[in-house]
């Protein structure tokens, strides 16, 4: 197995960002996946971003 010299990169969104992202989730007929997809993020961040907003943290 490989070892990585090098830690990993780790990205970091604005607030404005993440608050856009999950706006366009709440669209009539569109999927969370297929947001991600466009904006090139994964899902699972996606929806944790929705959790947040929704329980304000």
């Amino acid at each position: 197995m490989p070892k990585y010299t090098q830690p990993r990169k780790t990205w970091q969104y604005s607030n404005e960002f993440k608050a856009k992202a999950v706006q366009l989730t709440y669209l009539d007929d569109v999927k969370v996946k297929d947001v991600a997809a466009t904006l090139d993020i994964h899902p699972f961040m996606l929806s944790r971003w929705r959790k947040e907003l929704r329980e304000g943290l």
